[in-house]
């Protein structure tokens, strides 16, 4: 990299994820106050450090040819892979799932850094295979490189992160150019197994008593034959469109195909996934029915954030996280604090920085100089979108607590150094957009 080539960097895009990273350690702070202003915590200057830490990556990073990286993508994946694994055998449990490695007090959460791994080998995948291969064979590869990373951390069991990978392969395949009917696919099948998951659980709240109707989704007798039976309409109906080649058979063996898989999802959740995991996907329904439960979070997030009012509280000012209303506050709660000491205005802002990142992401992958650096700013800016939206909408009570961490932000070294990572690969590809 040329010296003249540190003014090429995309500033503005950089100057967002800064900016986000103050105010997290800012609010890190405030959480750290108690109800007396004493400080009992000392995660804003281990944030601090690990944000100065992952600014000097990602300039690192974008100092790098993005595209030497095409080759060592592969070994990256599976280091991290392997990483995963260790992880899931030795790792240490924080908050119910077993995430973490590392000697002391030192540790890091292999996950945060397999997000960035796997846009890279999948991005590699759909830029060596646009010419080679079909749209099906595309894309049950591409669900194949992102499963296996996703199964590895749903066995912690992380759901939060697990569920972004989703995202991540929906936004690169439909860039790469995959028909979009397999996008439609998996995102019905995510829809349905969703519900199937968390009926047996609801119906409690939602009838007042428990429905054979719905008990039996979760019987694996009922879940084999309903299986089995739908297998053989859908044989009938592939037979049906291979003789006749008529459209509704294909959509009968599409649907079949959704029902069947979605079956087998949910139940195979019910045994990974813990009933207060699956309880917080059911309460942001309705928080009244476990209000000193799993809907405490929600309420009291809500109640910080309503108290702000226009203009908030004034910084340190905030009375739900110094009298410790809000549980893990400078973590998944961290947006809560935010607003209820800058109020709208402070939240606002936070959302047009957000946007900003999204919006130079957009940018740089409509600009990127190959199919490789575009398909990697598609993943990144899935990453960084999903986590907002799902972070603040939990906070605000219109998405289910999954535990989340809103990027820069948050407190977390691994979270904030790979999302600087993300960034630094982004300015890495602007930097490079004209040299082919």
């Amino acid at each position: 990299m040329k010296v003249q080539d540190i003014f090429e960097i995309d500033f503005l895009l950089l100057c967002a994820a800064i900016t986000l990273t103050v105010f997290g350690v800012l609010f890190i702070y405030s959480s750290g106050l108690s109800s007396s202003g004493a400080q009992g915590s000392t995660e804003h200057f281990k944030q601090i450090l690990w944000g100065a830490s992952g600014l000097s990556f990602a300039l690192v990073l974008s100092m790098i040819d993005y595209r030497r990286l095409f080759r060592l993508s592969f070994y990256l994946y599976l280091g991290t892979l392997g990483l995963l694994v260790y992880t899931c055998i030795f790792g240490h449990t924080v908050n119910g799932a077993k995430a973490w490695i590392g000697i002391g007090s030192f540790g890091i959460q292999p996950s945060e850094f397999t997000k960035i791994t796997t846009i890279l080998f999948l991005a590699r995948y759909l830029d060596a295979s646009k010419r080679k291969a079909d749209s099906f064979i595309r894309f049950l590869t591409a669900c194949l490189i992102v499963f296996i990373p996703m199964a590895l951390v749903l066995i912690q069991p992380d759901f939060g992160t697990s569920l972004v990978f989703i995202p991540m392969l929906l936004v690169m395949t439909f860039i790469a150019g995959i028909s979009i009917k397999y996008t439609i696919f998996l995102m019905a099948f995510i829809g349905l197994t969703g519900i199937f998951m968390i009926l047996p659980l609801w119906q409690g709240y939602l009838f007042e008593k428990a429905l054979p109707s719905l008990m039996m989704i979760t019987n694996l007798r009922f879940i084999g034959i309903t299986a089995l039976a739908l297998f053989l309409i859908g044989v009938i109906a592939m037979a049906g469109f291979l003789l006749y080649k008529k459209g509704y058979f294909f959509w009968i063996v599409y649907g079949v195909g959704i029902v069947i898989f979605s079956l087998g999802a949910s139940y195979m959740s019910h045994k990974v996934l813990k009933d207060y995991q699956i309880m917080r996907l059911i309460v942001f329904l309705n928080p009244e029915v476990d209000p000193r439960g799993a809907g405490w979070n929600i309420i009291q997030s809500i109640t910080a954030i309503g108290s702000g009012g226009f203009w908030g509280k004034g910084y340190l000012g905030g009375t739900h996280s110094h009298y410790r209303f809000l549980p893990q506050q400078s973590t998944d709660f961290i947006f809560s604090i935010f607003s209820e000491e800058w109020g709208f205005i402070g939240g606002i802002l936070v959302f047009i920085l957000f946007l900003l990142i999204c919006l130079r992401l957009v940018r740089i992958m409509k600009t990127a100089a190959d199919p490789f650096g575009t398909y990697i700013t598609a993943g990144l800016a899935a990453m960084y979108s999903f986590h907002f939206l799902i972070n603040v909408g939990m906070t605000m009570g219109i998405m289910p607590i999954t535990g989340i961490p809103l990027l820069f932000m948050s407190y977390g070294g691994s979270a904030l150094i790979s999302a600087m990572a993300g960034i630094g690969l982004a300015l890495s590809i602007y930097i490079r957009r004209f040299i082919r």
